[in-house]
This record gives C-alpha cells, structure tokens and sequence, in this order.
C-alpha cells in the first residue's frame, strides 16, 4: 500500500469518553508517517487527555471552540472554514453516543461538529465509536450510525474486551495502530489505488432455508456476518459491490447494493444473473447442499411415528461459476471444516476452479457461525499460504481483501 499518509492533512477529533488517553500516541504514529496533524478536542475529552500533551506531540495549537479568545490578535476568525479546506481527511476517536448524535443531527456548535460539516466532499472521515457496550448496542446508537453510514462515513465496529465499567464486550476503542490502518486504506481507497477500485464484486452470504412443509425448513447457523464484513469492507475499498443474502438480521453496508433471498435456487438464480459480468465472486454464503424434493403442502401433521424426506441435491453456485468464469474473473470461495480442513479447502480450491479460498474451522467458540471472531488459513491457486490469527470477522475480511488484492497484483489481474 505504500506510505499513503504521507504530506497528507490529518484532522484528529477527540470526543469525551476514557479511550481518549489513547490519543497522543495516535497522534504520535501519524507525525512518524509524515502526516501533518491539527487535534479538535470537545469539551468532555479535556477531562480525559490534556491540550499540552496534544499540542506537544502534533507541534500544532490545539482547537475547541469555533470562537477564538477575544483578547487574541492575528487569530484566523473562520478557523472552522479554513481547517475544512486544509483537511484531507478526518479521524474521529473515540466518538462517543453524545458525539455521534450530535454528528447524525447535523448540529454544529463547537469546532469538531464544525469541521465535520465543513470538511470537503470527498474527502473520507473515519469514525471510532467507543463506550460501553449495552450503549454502543442500544437502538439509538444503532440509528445514528447507520444514518452516518449514509453519509459515506467510515464507522469502524470498536473492539470486545474489558470496558471501563469493569464489563467485557463490544465497545473498546481499537488500539493506534489498528486506527493508523484503518485511516490508511480509508486515504488508499479514495485516492483510487485499490485493485478493488471500480470493480464489480458479488457476495454472497448467510444461510438458506429448504421449505419441508409450510412452517418447516431444513437450514443452518450461519449469521451472515462474515459476508457482510466483507462486502463492507470491499465497498470501502471503492468496488462495486452486490450482495445476495440469505435470511439474517443485519444492516446492509453503506454503499452496497442487496438482494434477499431464501432457498438455495433462489440464491442461485440471483446469482446467474451477475456470472457474466461481475469481476470477483466471493462466495461467503453457507448454501444448503440438498433440499426436500417435494415439500409438503400447507402444516404437516404429527399423525405418522416417523416420515421419510426424499432430499435433492441444489446447484453448487460458486463451482458453476468457478467452471465457467472468463480470463480475468476470480472466484474466492470458504471451506468450513471440523477436520482434515487445509486438505479438504485445498480439494475444493482446485474441483471448483477458484482463486483464492478461506479454510475455516468452526469450533462455535472462537470461529465459525454464531460468532463474532474467525480464524482463517487463506490459500490460493498458485500455493501462497497465509495463516490468520484469531481476528473479529471485520477484521478477518480486511485481510482476506488485502491478499485477494496481492493475489491480483501478482497475477496481473
């Protein structure tokens, strides 16, 4: 990827939550890239982290309010204007639930939610939710984030693990590191050097469901996350992104274009329609290998001991398109295996003629369906072999498109 952050304008926002501490070593990572740096501090951080810590480590003023000090000379009285144009991205972190309403209801009354407004088209801004977690997860957090989402904001999931309130779940603050990453591909994507820019990229994702009689269904744990993250993630890297969804309880990612479905030839029939002309085919989804051959009309009624189901086998949607996909189309597929996993993934890599396939081994604990983390061993065609360490499936899918990215590079697709 390069040093992209280099000679680029950088606007740190800090809102009041305790992650706040986090943020002069932020600061402190992007000066070392060669990025110029101006920190934006609410009024609630102050009493987390300090303006000399801050103007210490970025060599520049800090900045709160949109009103300079009266009794100031030479002061740049539209300062909030100015740093918009100045600005060639914007971090927000963390950003507390009072700072991503205030976001979310366009209200402008210090300088961050200034900026925020000013700031120029088409320049990205990357937010960092941190709190606790029954916060982050409550309906109103929800909606503001989606409505940001909207706006083409980069909403990164915070991290699971010890809270300040002495609980453990979703809502830390990813480490400076992981924000200078995220910052970075941010910067990378909108400067359209991404080998995803502009390329038409189908996901699938989630379960389906094979109809028994009217209420019953034959079907799977698979929640959708991992292919949402992943049409998500690719979206963010400015491809073009369709994603086929079995029946989940997810929100569609910003910029992303999504179709519903149930069975496994509804899937499939959806699916056809993109074999031609899309770029990458990722298949995520957990399809139903057999369906019943005659599903019972209306209730079936509990009169027999036993039944017999006669089950069909359903079209394998990523081989047929794996077998018939032109010079210059990929095809990335999952194998999720209990055992004898890299065996089987490398089996199936090489029957469904794809390029790149995730082995992933399901445990319901740490990997696999239900879950929020996975633990991926990526292979592709030509042999490359990359092992994943535990990640959130955000996380899994970020690295799962940086080698489906170095797999186009080094094939020249």
């Amino acid at each position: 990827m390069g040093n992209v952050l280099r000679g680029k304008n950088i606007i740190i926002g800090i809102s009041g939550g305790i992650a706040a501490y986090k943020t002069p070593q932020l600061v402190r990572l992007l000066k070392k890239q060669g990025a110029q740096v101006r920190v934006v501090l609410t009024e609630g951080a102050t009493h987390f982290v300090s303006d000399l810590a801050l103007a210490t480590v970025s060599e520049e003023r800090v900045y709160r309010s949109i009103f300079p000090p009266a009794d100031t000379s030479g002061t740049d009285y539209t300062r909030h204007i100015s740093l918009g144009e100045w600005a060639d991205a914007f971090v927000i972190a963390p950003a507390t639930a009072n700072t991503l309403a205030r976001l979310s209801s366009g209200l402008c009354d210090d300088m961050l939610t200034a900026l925020f407004i000013t700031l120029r088209p088409g320049k990205p801004v990357v937010i960092f939710p941190a709190m606790d977690g029954q916060m982050f997860l409550s309906p109103s957090v929800q909606r503001n984030i989606r409505i940001l989402s909207s706006q083409g904001c980069r909403l990164i999931t915070p991290d699971s693990g010890e809270l300040a309130s002495g609980l453990s779940g979703v809502g830390r603050m990813p480490e400076p590191e992981s924000i200078v990453l995220s910052l970075e591909k941010a910067v990378h994507s909108i400067a359209n050097s991404s080998q995803l820019y502009g390329k038409s990229v189908v996901v699938t994702a989630g379960p389906t469901r094979e109809k028994i009689d009217g209420v019953r269904f034959i079907s799977n744990y698979s929640s959708g996350k991992m292919g949402f993250a992943i049409a998500r993630s690719a979206a963010e890297r400015g491809a073009l992104v369709t994603l086929i969804t079995g029946p989940v309880h997810l929100e569609t990612p910003s910029g992303v274009k999504r179709f519903d479905v149930e069975t496994a030839m509804e899937m499939h029939d959806v699916a056809e329609n993109f074999f031609k002309s899309c770029s990458i085919f990722i298949g995520a989804a957990a399809v139903s290998d057999y369906r019943p051959a005659e599903p019972f009309e209306g209730k079936m009624k509990k009169e027999h001991p036993e039944i017999e189901l006669t089950l069909i086998k359903n079209p394998d949607i990523l081989a047929e398109f794996g077998m018939q996909k032109a010079p210059g189309q990929l095809a990335v597929g999952f194998a999720l295996e209990t055992h004898a996993g890299l065996d089987n993934a490398r089996k199936k890599l090489n029957a469904k003629n794809l390029d790149l396939i995730a082995f992933n081994f399901f445990d319901r604990k740490t990997s696999g369906f239900e879950v929020d983390t996975n633990i991926l061993t990526l292979i592709d065609k030509e042999g490359v072999t990359t092992e994943l360490p535990q990640l959130t499936k955000d996380q899994a899918a970020e690295r799962l498109l940086d080698c489906l990215e170095q797999f186009c590079v080094t094939t020249q697709l």
